[in-house]
């Protein structure tokens, strides 16, 4: 019986042998089985378009967190189009854009676009820099192929137009229309429409003040818009002006008139504050005198006061004599009646 048994112990343990085989076998055909399933499409699409990428690559970007489905359909996209890897088309700078953050599809479709334009060289670097500094690529290739009408000002602006006035006062109300283009060199870092909007703005402000009348802006508006290009007010921004066009321009109010008018009245108040400060000034030089009159005449009533008194003291002391005062009396009245005489031949003749 122990013979037996020890006998049937190697046969037990190569059926369980087998059984690990079989279900390890097993996980390995599962493994292989959803490899093929996810990345088969995938593989089979780069191998029939010659896009390059080969199933251990796909499984590599698993792990590197990166989707196969985005990578694998731009690197298609780009060698149906014509890009190579010797443009830095390569997967793994595919996956190094998408890990950055980047839209790979979208920087495959800018280089599309400026490959069949024909008129704008953009490379893969410049335009994974360009994706990756926030600009749409996409759109910036497309205002360099079309280039975009820029309303100045905006719609957005609460004024409906830019107001200027010419040096003869009268205002000018202008509507333009910039037409610009992208520069791709200087889209990173380069001012946006505002700036362009801005800067348009202020040359068209300016060409109007510097013209003699508004009558010379009204005869050819084409002297602004050569006046602002020649300013180079593209400079530093990330567009290239193409053109100014003038849309609208409508006469305002003659502001230079009105100035003129304020500061006439202005002087006019000027002028009667200072006739005012002059007419107290007098007034007060009146009223000084006439205290200054009333004053003397209180001393000559004074003055008065003290000669009966002087006449009483004469008359006391034998100084003076009734004839001596009846005489003084006389020649009081003749003085008198000289004076009344005077008046009143003054009076007929002044009539």
């Amino acid at each position: 019986m122990t013979f037996f048994a020890f006998s049937r112990l190697p046969l037990a343990l190569s059926g369980t042998n087998l059984i690990i085989l079989l279900v390890f076998a097993l996980l390995v055909g599962l493994v292989i089985l959803t490899v093929f399933a996810r990345y088969f499409r995938f593989w089979i699409q780069s191998y029939m378009t010659g896009a390059g990428i080969d199933l251990f690559d796909l499984i590599r970007m698993t792990f590197r967190r990166v989707n196969p489905a985005i990578v694998v359909r731009s690197k298609i996209m780009a060698v149906q189009a014509g890009l190579g890897d010797d443009e830095g088309l390569t997967t793994r700078a595919l996956e190094a854009h998408y890990m950055a953050g980047g839209n790979v599809p979208l920087v495959i479709r800018s280089m599309i676009a400026a490959r069949k334009a024909k008129i704008i060289q953009l490379g893969f670097k410049q335009a994974t820099a360009i994706d990756l500094a926030g600009r749409n690529i996409l759109e910036a290739v497309q205002t360099s192929v079309y280039p975009l009408v820029i309303d100045c000002p905006s719609k957005e602006s609460k004024r409906p137009s830019l107001d200027a006035i010419a040096q003869n006062g009268v205002q000018l109300k202008v509507k333009a229309r910039v037409t610009v283009r992208a520069n791709l060199d200087q889209l990173i870092g380069g001012a946006a429409e505002e700036t362009i909007v801005a800067r348009v703005g202020e040359g068209i402000v300016s060409a109007i003040g510097s013209a003699p009348t508004h009558a010379h802006v009204l005869e050819n508006p084409d002297r602004i818009s050569k006046a602002v290009l020649s300013r180079r007010l593209d400079s530093q921004t990330a567009f290239e002006i193409v053109s100014i066009d003038i849309a609208d321009i409508d006469v305002g109010d003659n502001i230079g008139a009105r100035l003129q008018a304020d500061k006439a009245e202005a002087d006019m108040r000027v002028a009667q504050a200072r006739a005012e400060r002059r007419r107290a000034a007098a007034i007060a030089t009146e009223q000084e005198n006439i205290a200054a009159t009333e004053k003397n005449r209180a001393i000559v009533v004074e003055a008065q006061a003290e000669v009966p008194k002087a006449i009483a003291e004469a008359f006391r002391s034998g100084k003076l004599g009734v004839l001596d005062y009846y005489k003084l009396k006389n020649v009081q009245a003749d003085t008198e009646m000289r004076e009344t005489i005077a008046d009143v031949g003054t009076k007929r003749t002044a009539s």
